[in-house]
């Protein structure tokens, strides 16, 4: 009322941590009424021991009664502590939910400012206009590359791929005629001569022949 008044108006979720920090004061104070309840405890088991070896029955019922009764007490402490703690768990979960709902509000309030100033027209255009240039900057691409190309190339690169060409022709035209070289020489009238060539074969004399005409060209 007071607040009210002055206009200190709290939020619901300065309301909710108030009340979970004043749940959690009681869940103190029960915790530490409960460890004196079991310090009595202790205490009344020894004085009933101390009393029946002292052969005092009527003082060990009493204590025995009051044993009983502490005992109840420290039971009800454990289930009151319980009850607090479950509900500062629906408090927490209540702060959980309020925290969600702030931000879902922040973030619904973001995207309708956002989509108040998307502009479909305008960006089909930019895609549009985008689409354009990068297709013009594609066909400039290659035309630079063709004539870099055409810059590059030079007469002799056609000399050179001829001789490249010829020289794999004479190598191939060397293995042929050491082939030929190679061939078996024979024994005649016990002297050793050297064996007249053999005639080349239908293979050979074609592909000599293509050999010939690729070096006439």
């Amino acid at each position: 009322m007071i607040d009210y008044l002055f206009g200190q108006r709290k939020t619901p979720a300065e309301m909710l941590k108030q009340h979970q920090r004043a749940l959690n004061k009681a869940i103190r104070d029960l915790d530490r009424e409960r460890t004196k309840m079991e310090q009595q405890e202790k205490k009344l088991i020894a004085d009933i021991k101390k009393s029946a070896k002292q052969n005092q029955m009527s003082a060990c019922k009493i204590m025995a009664k009051d044993l009983v009764r502490t005992r109840r007490y420290i039971q009800k402490f454990y289930q009151m502590r319980t009850q607090l703690q479950a509900v500062g768990l629906r408090i927490q979960t209540m702060r959980s939910n309020q925290a969600m709902a702030d931000a879902l509000k922040g973030v619904t309030k973001a995207m309708r400012s956002m989509n108040k100033n998307v502009n479909l027209p305008e960006i089909s255009k930019i895609m549009m206009e985008f689409e354009r240039e990068s297709e013009m900057m594609n066909m400039k691409e290659e035309m630079m590359n063709d004539a870099i190309d055409d810059a590059v190339e030079e007469e002799d690169d056609e000399e050179e791929s001829e001789a490249i060409v010829n020289q794999v022709l004479d190598e191939i035209g060397i293995n042929l005629n050491q082939e030929m070289v190679d061939a078996p020489t024979g024994r005649v009238g016990g002297k050793v001569r050297e064996s007249d060539p053999e005639p080349l074969l239908a293979d050979d004399l074609g592909l000599q022949e293509r050999l010939n005409n690729l070096r006439k060209d």
